[in-house]
């Protein structure tokens, strides 16, 4: 008898049920040893049901294609058998550099049944796409052609021309590129392999590796954080949990494959738990045909979960619903990064569904917290956690000890184990900071956790800058910086946006007696950072770096320095005659930063809604101190 994958949908309201899902082993909850048994055990039952629509590109309304379960197992199968034919062994990678599209999930779960996965960011520099590619030791690349895209194309020669290592290149939309020896068409090789299984040794036990996903952001040097069966299963039994997944969900996947959010949480989650995906476009929710069509998409594809990070969200509150029937959906989901309270709250009554916040990352396959389904929605959290993972709020040396776990509402950096969290990154220099001495994995992120259980991020204990899900890593804009003969100190931070969360700012202190100007910084900066989203939004040269007691560049201040330009760039029109307006940005016990808006010489009532107004839709707290 075939094992079936079990029933997630269950009740989840608190910390209790989260308890009870526990009482039953996680091997009982997800039965198998490997992702691929898993997919065929879900094919065996959903065969005949679509398992991916792929929408035209350019016309998200038109006619879609279609491919069921049974259809999906045979392309997986056949890919499989074309890295085998390659001779991709055991310990050898399959790079994968192409847009959303189904042959991104044949290569995810084929390269998975044989070898490991590694999907990167296509709009990454070449530089940064090869440097992935070989700490991953890619021995087979999946690449677009030039026919579909001359831009991904030519970073795909480069990091060919630079691996004598790959043993074949496949190109989508292959042609004159294509040389026989090297470099072969991709579909046209796929319909030649055997479909009726895989030929060949597997990836079959749990604790093989299976893919590397880079981390460290879309910028900075990237770490590889290896998934194995065991973690990307526990995944899919944990995160169904948290989400209700069943085989009567719908899911519009608007997502990338290089994040887990595209390639676990709208991926390989609700697949093997029967959903249907349908894939929104090679641009993803990046295309404004898709973002502009999404209540019309929900109607016509019966969408039951409405997915994306928070900037995906904003930009919905500016599409109207219209006479769309929005009704199939059942809740709404988000993550990656901080999502603005009012931005929640407004989405959940615009969809009339829950809005389900999450907290995770890549090191921990996806997931590691959700708001309860049917429990107190707590605007601002990021829920509870989930089953089979361990959190806490901890207070750590600089030796990597746990000195205490934080008390209710006390703040204290996250920390994680479970079946679900990886043992390391594939080099291996960053692990020394990455765990505690005694094995929590260290999010690098603060919070509290309340007397609920209710998990909330207050900051980072690492610098990363959150820009639209997307992580920044700020060495490369310091980096940058500091190779101007001018420059004598440089940081970068984060600073509020109403859009992205946050955008990367710049702050420099010069050499004496050396002048140059904020524009010629910025220029000198933008031909030196690899990647776009990292160049800094706004550059600001002081007179001195603000200092720790040690003489580190103390970036708190800075972020602080940060958000009170913005927010009082933001209330300025408010002014008026005799109207006082005064922001300022300090610690909180509670919420980690908080701006205090101090105001005079105005009407409360109608300021205070004018006020809320502006700042609702920027995640950093903020209190109104009125004075007469």
């Amino acid at each position: 008898m075939v094992k079936t994958i079990s029933e997630f949908n269950l009740p989840f309201f608190n910390l209790k049920d989260v308890e009870k899902f526990e009482e039953t082993p996680i091997e009982k909850w997800m039965p198998f040893q490997n992702v691929y048994d898993a997919f065929c055990a879900a094919v065996e039952q959903y065969s005949d049901k679509p398992a991916l629509i792929a929408l035209p590109p350019g016309d998200p309304m038109g006619e879609s294609k279609a491919i069921t379960y049974r259809e999906l197992l045979a392309k997986v199968n056949q890919t499989a058998n074309l890295f085998l034919s390659a001779d991709l062994h055991k310990g050898e990678t399959v790079t994968y550099l192409i847009p959303l599209c189904p042959q991104a999930y044949f290569t995810m779960l084929g390269a998975e049944a044989v070898g490991m996965v590694n999907a990167v960011n296509p709009l990454l520099e070449p530089d940064h796409i090869l440097g992935i590619a070989e700490a991953a030791n890619a021995t087979i690349l999946i690449a677009t052609g030039p026919a579909l895209s001359p831009e991904l194309w030519e970073k795909a020669a480069y990091v060919i021309e630079r691996m004598p290592s790959l043993k074949a290149v496949y190109v989508l939309g292959g042609g004159a590129e294509c040389d026989g020896k090297k470099i072969f068409p991709y579909d046209e090789l796929i319909a030649k392999q055997d479909a009726s299984g895989i030929n060949g040794p597997r990836n079959d036990a749990l604790d093989d590796v299976v893919g590397y996903y880079h981390t460290g952001g879309t910028t900075g040097v990237p770490k590889l954080a290896p998934h194995t069966n065991r973690m990307q299963l526990s995944q899919v039994a944990i995160s169904a949990f948290g989400l209700g997944y069943s085989n009567t969900d719908c899911l519009l996947a608007g997502l990338p494959m290089f994040h887990i959010s595209g390639s676990i949480v709208v991926g390989l989650v609700p697949m093997l738990n029967g959903a249907t995906l349908v894939i929104a476009s090679p641009q993803g929710f990046r295309d404004p045909q898709v973002i502009g069509n999404y209540w019309r998409l929900v109607e016509k594809y019966g969408i039951t979960v409405l997915g994306g990070v928070p900037t995906m969200m904003s930009a919905l509150l500016n599409i109207p619903v219209g006479d769309a029937d929005i009704s199939t959906l059942r809740a709404g989901l988000t993550g990656g990064s901080a999502a603005p309270i009012e931005v929640l709250k407004a989405i959940s009554d615009l969809s009339e569904v829950p809005m389900l916040e999450g907290y995770g990352m890549t090191e921990v396959t996806s997931f590691t917290t959700m708001q309860p389904q049917q429990g107190e929605a707590r605007f601002g959290s990021v829920g509870l956690r989930l089953p089979f993972v361990d959190i806490e709020a901890a207070h750590i040396d600089e030796g990597g000890n746990i000195e205490r776990f934080a008390e209710p509402d006390e703040i204290g950096e996250i920390i994680m184990k479970g079946v679900c969290v990886m043992s390391g990154y594939v080099q291996t220099a960053y692990n020394q900071t990455t765990f505690t001495r005694d094995g929590w994995f260290r999010s690098g992120d603060l919070g509290r956790i309340d007397a609920d259980g209710y998990i909330w991020l207050t900051g980072r204990a690492k610098d990363i800058i959150i820009r639209g899900g997307h992580n920044i890593d700020p060495s490369i804009i310091e980096e940058a910086l500091h190779e101007h003969p001018a420059v004598e100190l440089a940081a970068a931070v984060g600073r509020p946006d109403s859009y992205a969360g946050e955008i990367p700012v710049a702050y420099v202190q010069l050499k004496p007696d050396i002048k140059v100007t904020i524009e010629e910084l910025k220029d000198f900066a933008r031909e030196r950072i690899p990647e776009r989203a990292a160049n800094p939004a706004d550059l600001t040269i002081i007179d001195a770096m603000p200092l720790t007691g040690v003489g580190k560049i103390f970036k708190p201040a800075l972020r602080h320095d940060a958000a009170e330009k913005v927010f009082t760039a933001e209330l300025e029109p408010l002014k008026g005659s005799g109207v006082s307006i005064v922001v300022g940005v300090d610690n909180h016990p509670v919420h980690g930063s908080l701006a205090t808006i101090i105001v005079s010489g105005a009407d409360k009532a109608t300021l205070g809604n004018q006020i809320a107004e502006r700042l609702g839709s920027y995640t950093l707290r903020h209190e109104v101190v009125w004075q007469e």
